[in-house]
């Protein structure tokens, strides 16, 4: 629906810095349009004192002078002729994405167990047995134990754990349920956390 006298921002061109609203713009638009460099020179030292008291930089801060003239330079889209104090050639980088960072994808079995575990389990799985090897293997099962219980991945059994540790170290890491102990995953505790960091 379109009425006559009423202007919707969504109607409106898009602002190249909305952070300092549509009047600055109007008023960088305007001093593009002036005759004389005289004129446009004066305008734009007026916009850049306007937008210093809309968005004040901390003092000391680096180059806060030559943020204020980049940002007239994009706004302007580069037309506005005058006497730059900076160099404004590389204010275009102040608007250009950064690349997406590339997510390290993993294929594991199983997500809940997280990653890392499943590199202590191809680990155990060319581990010869002694020592050592129990302590990581104990390390494993309470840590697949504590993932089950608060993923809430059907049963936290021990018989669960001890089957999926069988399981993805190709049977070479037997866990025996009857004398193991686990550690005491505290269900109640882990909740109340959450809660108190609501």
């Amino acid at each position: 629906m379109k009425i006559e006298g009423l202007d919707y921002n969504t109607q409106r061109e898009k602002l190249m810095m909305p952070e300092y609203g549509r009047e600055i713009q109007n008023m960088v638009d305007m001093a593009i349009g002036l005759p004389t460099r005289e004129e446009r020179q004066q305008a734009a030292q007026t916009i850049v004192s306007v937008m210093k008291r809309m968005s004040p930089q901390p003092q000391g801060t680096e180059n806060a002078e030559q943020k204020y003239w980049d940002h007239l330079a994009l706004m302007s889209g580069f037309r506005l002729d005058i006497d730059w104090p900076y160099d404004v050639s590389k204010a275009v980088h102040i608007t250009t994405k950064p690349e997406p960072l590339a997510y390290p994808m993993q294929d594991i079995p199983v997500r809940h167990y997280g990653s890392l575990i499943f590199e202590l389990l191809e680990k155990l799985k060319t581990m010869p047995e002694g020592k050592e090897r129990d302590i990581l293997t104990a390390y494993a099962a309470n840590q697949m134990k504590r993932s089950l219980v608060q993923w809430g991945h059907g049963s936290a059994a021990d018989e669960k754990v001890a089957s999926d540790l069988a399981r993805y170290t190709d049977g070479k890491v037997q866990l025996d349920v009857d004398t193991f102990r686990f550690e005491k995953v505290d269900i109640v505790s882990d909740t109340d956390k959450k809660r108190k960091k609501k």
